[in-house]
């Protein structure tokens, strides 16, 4: 009886972390992300949009950035309005994103490159090692290295 009170009370210490309406917060990727480095991209095909600034790749959608590696059946690049750079890159279908050890799944995610920001929506599955989280949604900075997942957060804390 002393040893399941003393699980009970360690259990519901952890709730906290465990994730709550108001999230998780958590490390994603071994290093900062260079969100200034050049942006490869490949694809089946590319459509270009003269009239609204805007790129859209499709077919195994294959993005490179420094460490990050970002993976969806389809990817519309959005550039700033002076034409000089990419505002932002938004995927969608099968997202998968990879920085270092860590690896992150979405139905969409929106890369903000200037704030090194990607939010990822729908289905949000983070492998850390042994641990896997899930929620609804998650906003990845890549430039300190933080996640904070929203909706539902849920993990199975490993006893051994």
């Amino acid at each position: 009886m002393l040893l399941y009170r003393a699980l009970l009370i360690g259990v519901l210490a952890l709730m906290p972390a465990i994730g709550t309406a108001q999230g998780l917060q958590l490390g994603f990727g071994q290093s900062q992300q260079d969100t200034g480095l050049p942006i490869e991209v490949t694809a089946e095909s590319l459509s270009v949009n003269q009239s609204d600034g805007s790129a859209v790749f499709e077919g195994d959608v294959d993005i490179s950035q420094g460490d990050m590696r970002m993976t969806a059946d389809k990817v519309n690049v959005h550039y700033l309005p002076d034409n000089s750079g990419i505002d932002k890159l938004v995927a969608q279908g099968n997202v998968l994103l990879v920085q270092g050890p860590d690896a992150a799944e979405a139905d969409e995610a929106v890369y903000s490159i200037d704030s090194g920001d990607v939010v990822m929506t729908g289905n949000v599955t983070v492998n850390q090692a042994a641990t896997t989280i899930s929620a609804d949604r998650m906003v990845l900075n890549l430039q300190n290295n933080t996640a904070r997942m929203t909706g539902r957060v849920k993990t199975v804390l490993k006893t051994e």
